[in-house]
């Protein structure tokens, strides 16, 4: 297991490399280079010989590189165009407010796709196994913008069940030590606090988790029928194991290795793709902040959040890759 620790952490180095390479590339390949993109329609030719000096971009290209990479390692990402603060600070009081989001769209995306598609599985060509599978493609197909709208416009405006936008209501004092809200509140007892952020989050949760929910239903229907149909399974059955022993100490655990690879690429997608979800509601962030950026051509944040998600989904598929020992035995010998 350790060895396998060791080795994932060893190539996440060329990863990183490389993608540091590429968004280093990027910013140099814009029209009129980084100086222009970054000024705008105040572009002058003082303006720009003073930015390329004041950022270094009229240096040579492997020196400004070495100066791009020490700045990242030590954790300094540069500052934004927009707001005028470090990025590495916009990140982290941005950040919790998307991990939030991301937690309970996975919640949600996992308990009900993990049961729909045992479910699925163990009725396979029954009415049950063909509406999941309706279900999970309805959920792959519908947009994630349009869903965001509907349930907005269903459960907010019309029903007004849920809120609208925002993490908590105005006016409520509430206590705030991890920045994870609902968590915030359990910790205080402050549980009204924690009642408003919790259905504050519902509605971005079930727009943002639909597709995980239906790509993970598809992967745990797939993989149990599968292992249903397996010599091994139908050894254990014909000695009489009970079925309740077969199912969880033979066909789910069996079946859970590709289903746990799914869900942890779907944990890197989810905080790499709130971008429409924090945007319908108005979710302050780093969803809504990067299309903020891209709007207003802020370099300097697309450059650090897509630097620190990239990092971020690769410890996730680290803590993948180690669960795997945890499931199967005979993971941990490789």
């Amino acid at each position: 297991m350790t060895r396998l620790i060791v080795r994932r952490l060893a190539l996440l180095v060329p990863t990183l490399f490389g993608l540091s390479i590429l968004l280093f590339l990027w910013v140099r390949a814009l029209p009129g280079g980084p100086a222009v993109a970054l000024l705008g329609e105040r572009a002058t030719p003082e303006s720009i010989a003073e930015l390329n000096r004041v950022y270094g971009f009229d240096r040579p290209l492997p020196e400004q590189y070495l100066t791009y990479v020490s700045r990242m390692i030590s954790g300094d990402f540069g500052v934004s165009i927009r707001t005028r603060r470090p990025v590495i600070e916009e990140f982290a009081s941005r950040f919790p407010a998307t991990l939030e989001l991301t937690i309970f769209a996975l919640v949600f995306a996992v308990v009900i796709g993990l049961a729909l598609g045992y479910v699925a599985a163990r009725h396979h060509g029954k009415v049950v196994d063909h509406a999941s599978v309706v279900v999970s493609l309805l959920g792959v197909t519908v947009p994630v913008f349009f869903l965001a709208f509907m349930l907005k416009y269903v459960f907010a405006v019309q029903l007004g069940w849920f809120y609208t936008t925002g993490r908590q209501s105005q006016g409520l004092d509430a206590t705030h030590y991890t920045g994870l809200y609902v968590l915030d509140g359990v910790i205080t007892g402050e549980w009204d606090a924690a009642w408003d952020a919790f259905m504050h989050l519902v509605l971005p949760a079930i727009a943002l988790g639909t597709i995980p929910l239906a790509i993970i239903t598809r992967m745990t229907r797939a993989s149990v029928i599968e292992v249903q149909g397996a010599d091994y399974v139908r050894t254990a059955r014909a000695k009489g194991l009970r079925s309740t022993r077969l199912r969880n100490r033979v066909v789910l655990r069996n079946a859970m290795l590709p289903v746990v690879t799914t869900i942890g690429l779907q944990v890197g997608l989810l905080l790499s793709g709130a971008v429409l979800t924090e945007t319908v509601f108005a979710f302050p962030g780093i969803g809504s902040f990067l299309y903020e950026s891209i709007t207003a051509s802020d370099y300097p944040v697309l450059q650090g959040f897509i630097l620190v998600i990239a990092v971020i989904y690769a410890l996730v598929n680290l803590a993948v890759d180690v669960s795997y020992g945890v499931i199967d035995p005979r993971m941990r010998a490789r």
